[in-house]
């Protein structure tokens, strides 16, 4: 009875052994796993990102009341000097309530790694300017309001029209006083976030900016941007 319980634990030890023996040995010889090559995540991000193509952030409606005077008047030149003369009883005066839809928008295609900075594990955007964009303008032709002489005729409507394309501009001014930029940052961020985090980074450690100094003014003006900046 002894010698067969001494022979099974032999056969035991035996069987532990060549277990053991054949797992270190498939540790030794087994193949290393090939590590992938890092990847730089700028590059991939910026591409990525310019893929958005126009990314629209905000949109406004705009209700707009347009001021046009036409005073009737004689220009000339008299002695070598310029005149002008308004003429009595020859004014004419028009207001035209505009609505208007304005967009803002970025344009991803012109991001690059130079507007990504990565700092360890904490990563800033510096997006594109926005662009300001009237999309759709209409008049209410029921609101119009004229003021005109007795000498002189009723706005027509290809004039209103005409005051109407030439009030654009104020329109798009008048975003100033909006929060059509802090629209867009808080629009483009939420939009962005996602994309970078699925290359890894976390919530927190992502700051989305437009460049410093940045107002609308700047951006419905160029040439305040290029005497000043």
């Amino acid at each position: 009875m002894n010698n067969k319980k001494k022979l099974f634990c032999l056969l035991l030890c035996v069987v532990v052994l060549t277990i053991t023996m054949g797992y270190l040995l498939g540790r030794h010889y087994a193949k290393p796993k090939p590590v992938a090559a890092a990847v730089d995540t700028i590059p991939v991000l910026a591409t990525r990102i310019a893929e958005c193509s126009k990314l629209y952030t905000s949109e406004y409606e705009l209700h707009k009341i347009i001021l046009y005077d036409d005073p009737a008047a004689i220009s000339g030149q008299f002695l070598n000097h310029d005149i002008h003369i308004n003429l009595p009883l020859g004014k004419r005066r028009i207001a035209i309530p505009v609505k208007a839809t304005a967009k803002a928008y970025v344009d991803m295609g012109q991001l690059t790694s130079a507007n990504i900075r990565r700092h360890g594990d904490r990563i800033e955007i510096v997006l594109p300017d926005p662009q300001v964009t009237l999309t759709a303008t209409s008049i209410d032709h029921q609101g119009i309001s004229q003021q005109v002489s007795l000498l002189r005729s009723r706005f027509s409507d290809d004039e209103i029209t005409a005051i109407q394309q030439r009030g654009r501009q104020d329109i798009i001014k008048s975003l100033a006083s909006t929060d059509i930029l802090e629209d867009a940052r808080l629009s483009a961020a939420r939009q962005l976030i996602p994309i970078v985090r699925r290359m890894g980074f976390k919530e927190e450690n992502i700051t989305i900016t437009f460049r410093k100094g940045l107002t609308v003014e700047k951006i419905l003006n160029p040439t305040i941007q290029r005497t000043k900046n």
